[in-house]
């Protein structure tokens, strides 16, 4: 098994190198259904509601991984590729105020207008009252992963790794917004 395990690492490393944007965002679809998938199991769900599970995965797909991939593009353009701890220190601080807020606003937005069906007036409502607490939790875990991931992850391998760590994060935004399902009338 080990040596299987090595041989799709190393497939899959040679797929980073020579279809970057493509494996990220292939990573990140998978990734992000089975957080949905996972979420939903620890929700209690008794059936996996496969359509939430795919649109976890087109979200994953169409946003997170070419997301990613692009700002830390970006971010080793703009911090010319170096990862001292005071380049680091602010590779953080951009991506906690800018990339964070963001993507919190965007997921919720998918989620309630897309994976839910809720009208915009709902949607707007739940970001009033929800993004602030759901941002401030963002920045109580996101300035250390951000950390290491810029500090110690090759460059080609930090969106595998938010991935992976947004698997955690998703689970929590899903949580977060299920609750207000059963709250809504």
């Amino acid at each position: 098994m080990c040596d299987v395990a090595k041989e799709a690492w190393r497939k899959y490393l040679i797929q980073l190198q020579v279809n970057p944007l493509w494996t990220k965002a292939l990573t990140s679809g998978v990734v992000a259904a089975l957080g949905e998938a996972l979420a939903q199991k620890i929700s209690g769900v008794k059936k996996i509601e496969l359509r939430k599970v795919l649109l976890f995965s087109v979200f994953g797909f169409a946003y997170g991984g070419p997301f990613g991939h692009y700002l830390h593009k970006l971010m080793s353009i703009i911090f010319k590729g170096k990862n001292d701890t005071r380049t680091v220190a602010k590779m953080v601080l951009f991506e906690q105020l800018t990339s964070s807020p963001c993507n919190n606003l965007l997921f919720m937005l998918y989620y309630g207008l897309v994976i839910e069906g809720r009208t915009w007036a709902l949607v707007k409502n739940k970001i009033k009252k929800d993004f602030t607490p759901v941002q401030l939790a963002a920045w109580k875990v996101g300035p250390m992963v951000a950390w290491v991931n810029n500090q110690f992850v090759p460059l080609e391998l930090r969106v595998i790794f938010q991935c992976f760590v947004g698997l955690c994060w998703t689970i929590f935004l899903n949580l977060k917004a299920r609750s207000a399902v059963i709250k809504d009338p």
